[in-house]
């Protein structure tokens, strides 16, 4: 009878007998030692939970939701740039979120190619590997062709202030063989470190060293399993 009643509210339009909205409350929860707790009073707002954003690759879009106090979260629905940091060179930019190649979490998230905070991303290189360049004043060989629209950029001399900076930076110039293979490809590993969901951003940081070893790993052991 109940699910009867359901369904005829449904096709009513009226909300139907039962349904309950997401609620972060502690009432529902046994205590520590097993027993039930005796709800005292009934749901309060300031107990209320909201659907996750599950932000998605695309062309920019961000609601705006009201907290409590007044206060705003910017919702990220779609997001398809945001700054990551290059930490070793102290170095961040504007780039394209090409790809999202691993979430430890949860693989649902990465079939669908959703933005959560940790999650691994492909960036693109392209205006690391030009700072990196400007900054040693180096070339690395191998690297992506340029495309069609693109002029080679034409010699400029340099002043011999210039040159002795250049020559100074190199003395202590380490790059990770990784980092450099990828930069040469024209896409890099990133980890998301804020939350889109709430501050409608997609920010991070370069993989590299120890934890761009890692996450190789881990992304080679997935690709093992799918070929079992």
């Amino acid at each position: 009878r109940r699910q009867q009643q359901q369904r005829q509210q449904g096709r009513q339009g009226q909300q139907p007998l039962g349904t309950m909205g997401i609620s972060r409350d502690s009432m529902h929860k046994r205590r520590h030692t097993g027993a039930k707790r005796v709800s005292i009073r009934k749901k309060r707002k300031f107990e209320m939970g909201r659907p996750p954003a599950m932000t998605k690759l695309g062309p920019k879009r961000i609601h705006q939701v009201r907290g409590r106090g007044g206060n705003l979260k910017y919702r990220a629905m779609r997001l398809e740039t945001g700054n990551f940091s290059w930490g070793s060179e102290v170095c961040t930019r504007k780039v394209r979120v090409i790809d999202v190649v691993y979430n430890a979490s949860n693989n649902e998230l990465l079939r669908t190619k959703t933005l959560v905070k940790n999650c691994i991303v492909q960036v693109d290189a392209t205006p690391f590997r030009q700072w990196y360049e400007a900054h040693y004043g180096i070339k690395f060989t191998g690297a992506v062709a340029k495309k069609k629209d693109e002029k080679e950029e034409e010699e400029v001399k340099k002043s011999k202030h210039v040159l002795a900076v250049r020559a100074a930076r190199q003395k202590n110039r380490t790059l990770d063989p990784l980092l450099e293979e990828q930069l040469k490809s024209g896409r890099v590993y990133a980890c998301v470190s804020s939350r889109p969901g709430q501050s409608g951003r997609c920010d991070g940081y370069l993989l590299e060293g120890a934890e761009l070893v890692f996450y190789k790993k881990q992304m080679e052991k997935k690709k093992g399993k799918k070929k079992e």
